[in-house]
């Protein structure tokens, strides 16, 4: 959230709203003058009726885009749905390998030598919506989940403000195989990490 808020965007952020009310993201955002809310999953019977609330504290703001940060909820897919092709995400593993938790566990247990990170629209399916870009990283003989979580989190602070911005320039196009993503840059120039599509 934070690099999405330091990336000045072509985008007034309306609001962050978290489901914990002690989440550090709040803080962060008021300093930088950003409304705030807080939807409480605990004061709610169950999860329709938290994702009905939170639909509800979202639409007060007529967003484009809802940007996932962090949220570590599965939504309802009433609630997916009623935010197709403008719901984002970012997944710390190359999707569709290791979705859910703990991918970088998972990524260590079974000897990749490749890992990184997704940013994708949302879909019902957990972790499976269209992919929009993807950042690579190798995976070192010494690694360890926190190492190697340190370095996908650096390419997920760049590729996440990079998608969110593609999207505001109206440059992804959802279709059959995915994301369409117009004038994006030759991967073989955008240095030692691999993007794609290159930034």
């Amino acid at each position: 959230m934070q690099a999405l808020i330091e990336a000045k965007l072509p985008a007034r952020i309306s609001a962050v709203i978290s489901n914990r009310p002690s989440a550090p993201g709040l803080e962060i955002a008021k300093t930088h003058g950003i409304e705030t809310g807080v939807v409480d999953r605990r004061s709610y019977p169950d999860r329709e009726a938290f994702d009905t609330a939170l639909a509800r504290t979202i639409d007060a703001y007529e967003p484009d885009l809802i940007a996932l940060a962090g949220f570590m909820h599965i939504l309802e897919d009433g609630f997916v749905k009623r935010y197709q092709g403008r719901l984002m995400n970012v997944h710390p593993s190359l999707l569709p390998a290791f979705p859910g938790l703990n991918s970088h566990r998972q990524a260590l247990k079974e000897g990749v030598k490749i890992h990184g990170c997704t940013v994708h629209f949302v879909t019902p399916q957990t972790d499976r919506g269209p992919i929009v870009l993807q950042a690579a990283v190798p995976v070192l003989p010494c690694d360890t989940e926190e190492t190697l979580a340190a370095r996908v989190l650096q390419q997920e602070h760049r590729i996440y403000p990079e998608a969110v911005r593609w999207f505001m320039e109206g440059r992804l196009k959802l279709s059959d195989n995915g994301v369409d993503v117009s004038h994006v840059a030759d991967p073989a120039v955008s240095g030692s990490v691999l993007y794609s599509p290159g930034l």
